[in-house]
Parts: structure tokens; C-alpha cells; sequence
């Protein structure tokens, strides 16, 4: 179990690092000390407890949750200020102002996908995640920590405790049986 100046430690060291990557992907100097800010803290109640070794990882997993987190507000709060800006009509015509006639979707929304697009896509998604929850342990590890927390292979195997080689290799197989498994199932990507 981490010691308060272990978890300390780790988090004074890491905030740093953490405020950059939060930086990079949210390019906003508030929003990305209020998420680093917030990770620390769930890092701290939540798992203060874990042994040393453990941090890393953990504290990598909540910073890229709270950041997408972020970016799921974010999402909603543009959807309804968009929505209702579009609502305003014309001062000078706002007697005969028709919400239905003015409000049109626009072309980057999913509201212009259709349905069966939709379902398609969730489907599609659906079995990737399958795919991926099937792959063994290290290999899944080793990819998502890549592929989807964009991390490099020095931090890969720094959160992993291995070598960057192994890193690779884990990263190579699962690409490998992902592809073979989904191509399987009708899926090019």
C-alpha cells in the first residue's frame, strides 16, 4: 500500500506531465488544470491505497477518463447553446419568426446521419469492443494504453513495468488478432 508521501510524491511529480497531456488535448489552460486537478484527487480517494507500483497506470486511466469527460460536456453544453442560439429569430422579424422553417441541422451533427447509420455504427463499435475485451490481458493493456490513451511506448511500458520491446510486441499481437477477428466478422476499418 502507498504511503501519503509515496501518493504525494507521485502526484507532485507527475502534475507536470499530466497538465501537458491535458493541455494537448483539451488546448484550454483552465480546463486543463481543473481536469488534472480532478484526477489527482479521485487518484487520492480512490485508490490512496493501492501499492506504489500501481499509481502510474491508475492515474493515467482516471486523467484520460476526466478528460473525455471534459470533452462530454463540452458536447452537450455546444448542443444546447447551439440549439438555443439558433431559436433567436430576427428582431425585425420576430412576429413571424417559424422555429421549424429558421432551425436546420447542421452538417457535422449526428443529426443529419440517418438511423440505420446510426445503428450500423453503435453495432460496428459494439463488436470492436467485444474483439477487444477478448484479447489477453497484457496485450489489451499494452493497445489501449497506445491507441487509446495515446500514450508512448517509454510511458506504455514505464505504466506496464516491461520493456518497450515487450510493449511492442503486445501492441503487434493485438493489432494482429483485432484485425484477423474483425475482417472475420464483415469489418474493414
Amino acid at each position: 500500500m502507498a504511503t501519503n508521501k509515496e501518493l504525494s510524491d507521485f502526484l507532485e511529480n507527475g502534475e507536470r506531465r499530466a497538465y501537458k497531456h491535458a493541455l494537448y488535448a483539451v488546448r484550454k489552460n483552465e480546463a486543463a488544470l481543473d481536469i488534472v486537478q480532478d484526477a489527482m484527487i479521485k487518484l487520492a480517494e480512490k485508490y490512496g491505497d493501492k501499492p506504489a507500483a500501481e499509481l502510474p497506470m491508475l492515474f493515467q486511466r482516471i486523467l484520460q477518463n476526466t478528460i473525455l469527460d471534459f470533452f462530454r460536456r463540452e458536447k452537450v453544453r455546444n448542443t444546447w447553446v447551439t440549439l438555443f442560439s439558433s431559436m433567436r429569430g430576427n428582431t425585425e422579424e420576430s412576429e413571424d419568426f417559424d422555429l421549424l422553417e429558421h432551425h436546420e441541422a447542421q452538417g457535422n451533427s449526428q443529426t443529419t446521419e440517418s438511423s440505420a447509420d446510426q445503428v450500423e455504427r453503435m453495432q460496428v463499435l459494439t463488436l470492436i469492443d467485444a474483439e477487444v475485451q477478448k484479447l489477453p490481458a497484457r496485450q489489451r493493456e499494452a493497445f489501449l494504453m497506445r491507441y487509446w490513451e495515446d500514450m508512448d511506448v517509454t510511458e506504455t511500458a514505464d505504466a506496464m513495468g516491461c520493456s518497450e520491446g515487450s510493449v511492442k510486441t503486445h501492441c503487434s499481437r493485438a493489432t494482429h488478432a483485432l484485425a484477423i477477428a474483425l475482417r472475420a466478422k464483415g469489418i474493414r476499418l
